[in-house]
C-alpha cells in the first residue's frame, strides 16, 4: 500500500527539527527532506534525528541546474549533485530529485544535451550508492525559473535515451494532473515513476506555483491515486503544497487535513 509523506517545503516557516518533530507527533512515517533545511541544522545530526524519530525520507530535494541559469558552471552543479547522492544514500532516500534547469540562453536542444551530459555521468555514481534520479518536468505555467522540461513525453525520451533503471521521474500531480488525458496513461508511466507527489490547484499556475488545499482544487487525485494503485504502484504519496494561500494558515491543520485527505484516498472503502 502506498505511504504517505510530506515534503518540508509544506511547511515552509519550520526550520528541519520542528518538520521531524511536528510529522512524527502528527503520525506521518515519512518525510520529504529539503536540502536547505537540513544544511541548516546540520547533515549529521539530521541523520541522527531521523533515526531517532523514525522518520522514513521518502525524497531529497533537490540536484540539478545543469544549464547554468542559477549562476552556478556546470561543473559546479555536477560537484554538487555528487554530493547530493551521497547525502541521499546516508538519508536512505527514497530518491533525489533533479531540475535540470531553465533553458536561460541555450538553445533547447543545447540545454537538452547539457542535462543528458550531467545524467550520463551522475547515474553510475547513483547506481554505486543505490540512489534513484528522479527528474521532474513542471507545468510550463511555472518552470521557467527551474527545467525547461515542460513536456511529459520530451521528460519520458530523455529517460529512453539515458536508459539506465537509477534515472526515473517525479510524477507530480500538481503539474501533470492538469493534463485530462493523463489518467489514460498511468499503466504505462508505472514502471518509470520514482515517486508521487500530491499537490492541487483551483486553476493552472500563471507563473508561480499556487497550489491550495488537497481536494479544493481541479486536480483529479482521487482518480490519479486509484489509478496508479491499480497499475502497481506502491510508492510514497509525498505531499507538497506552497503558494501564498499557505502563508497564513497553522501548519498544524494544514498537515492535519493533508493527511485525512490522503488516507481517505489509499484506506480500503
Amino acid at each position: 500500500m502506498a505511504r504517505i509523506s510530506v515534503n518540508e517545503v509544506t511547511t515552509f516557516r519550520w526550520s528541519f527539527e520542528e518538520d521531524v518533530q511536528n510529522y512524527a507527533a502528527l503520525g506521518i512515517p515519512a518525510i520529504g527532506v529539503w536540502r536547505q533545511k537540513l544544511s541548516d541544522y546540520g547533515e549529521e545530526k539530521g541523520v541522527e534525528l531521523l533515526q531517532e524519530v523514525g522518520l522514513e525520507v521518502s525524497s531529497l530535494l533537490w540536484a540539478g541546474g545543469f544549464t547554468g541559469s542559477d549562476g552556478r558552471s556546470h561543473a559546479e552543479s555536477l560537484a554538487d549533485a555528487r554530493e547530493a547522492i551521497r547525502l541521499a544514500a546516508a538519508l536512505r532516500a527514497g530518491c533525489l530529485i533533479v531540475y535540470s534547469g531553465a533553458r536561460g540562453g541555450h538553445t533547447h536542444n543545447h540545454a537538452r544535451r547539457l542535462l543528458t551530459g550531467a545524467l550520463t555521468q551522475l547515474s553510475p555514481v547513483a547506481a554505486e550508492f543505490g540512489v534513484t534520479l528522479a527528474i521532474e518536468p513542471m507545468h510550463d505555467g511555472c518552470a521557467a525559473d527551474w527545467t525547461f522540461l515542460t513536456d511529459l513525453d520530451e521528460t519520458l525520451r530523455l529517460l529512453d535515451q539515458i536508459d539506465r533503471p537509477e534515472v526515473k521521474l517525479v510524477f507530480d500531480c500538481y503539474h501533470l494532473g492538469q493534463d485530462p488525458a493523463i489518467l489514460d496513461r498511468l499503466v504505462d508511466l508505472r514502471q518509470r515513476i520514482a515517486i508521487v507527489q500530491l499537490g492541487d490547484a483551483r486553476q493552472p499556475p500563471r507563473g508561480e506555483q499556487d497550489r491550495c488545499p488537497l481536494g479544493g482544487g481541479t486536480i483529479p487525485l482521487a482518480e490519479l491515486v486509484e489509478g496508479l494503485r491499480e497499475a502497481g504502484y506502491d510508492g510514497f504519496l509525498e505531499v507538497e503544497l506552497l503558494g501564498e494561500e499557505f502563508e497564513a494558515l497553522d501548519y498544524h491543520e494544514v498537515l492535519s487535513s493533508s493527511k485525512r485527505f490522503v488516507e481517505s484516498l489509499i484506506s480500503p472503502a
